[in-house]
């Protein structure tokens, strides 16, 4: 096997990518994986310390520069700062992870107020349009680049236990779709669709709801976070270069659609 032409399409050097959500979860596991691809990564999450403390680890782990920029994704100000302070820092803005979410819990549905259903729809679904339509512009002009937005099974199986989650991320698989023809045919945009992930929230699951999740999951198990890597290089590198308005569910085959 040659093991440099295969690494060779996934190869990321040169590139920089801005990641949300990126101090903690599937989002931080993305983070290592585009940097041992040689990229330049920037964590951004809501606390800076916490994107700081994720650069520093995965800077020491790799080797290659990483930085970490605070924006709540929520907010278009925040959203059109955190865009300019990277080119500001790197002029460029290679690969863009739309990964950041929300999924508070509530005891009925009458209990969603307006505040709730607001809060999250702007984490899971406004913040990532008014990245992806800037950025996706920047990178059009530019040299291309690619986006990467991260869904969830929820919005193609539904519960009732995370509506306005699952609604916002039903609309971010149509934002990918949207964004995918709008700034083609320089900038590729897809989705990756996880199922249950044994990331920092899984410490609240009781040993009920990891045996529910395990029944539902034909593979019969949680996944890794490691295991949603292998898809996040794809999606951003040359090996998916022909790759675009793709939604590719990450779930151990428990989602049917």
């Amino acid at each position: 096997m040659n093991f440099d032409k295969t690494a060779a399409y996934f190869d990321l050097s040169g590139k920089v990518v801005l990641v949300t959500g990126g101090s903690r979860g599937l989002g931080l596991a993305m983070c290592r994986g585009f940097a041992d691809a040689g990229a330049t990564v920037v964590v951004s999450s809501r606390k800076q310390d916490a994107c700081d403390a994720a650069a520093a680890a995965i800077a020491g782990e790799t080797g290659q520069p990483c930085v970490g920029i605070a924006c709540h994704v929520g907010d278009w100000d925040a959203c059109d700062a955190l865009v300019e302070a990277v080119y500001e820092r790197y002029g460029r803005i290679d690969v863009l992870v739309n990964n950041a979410g929300m999924s508070p819990l509530y005891p009925s549905l009458t209990s969603v107020t307006r505040e709730l259903w607001d809060k999250v729809s702007a984490v899971n679904l406004a913040g990532p349009f008014r990245l992806s339509a800037v950025v996706g512009e920047r990178m059009a002009a530019g040299e291309g680049g690619s986006i990467i937005n991260v869904s969830s099974i929820a919005a193609v199986s539904p519960t009732p236990h995370e509506v306005p989650y699952g609604t916002a991320k039903a609309g971010l698989n149509n934002l990918t779709e949207s964004i995918a023809r709008a700034y083609a045919p320089k900038v590729r945009c897809n989705c990756i669709m996880p199922g249950p992930f044994a990331t920092d929230i899984a410490r609240a699951w009781t040993p009920e709801v990891v045996a529910a999740f395990e029944s539902m999951v034909p593979l019969g198990r949680v996944g890794e976070p490691q295991e949603v890597v292998g898809a996040a290089l794809f999606l951003a590198s040359d090996a998916g270069s022909y790759t675009n308005g793709a939604i590719l569910k990450i779930d151990g085959g428990a989602a049917y659609n």
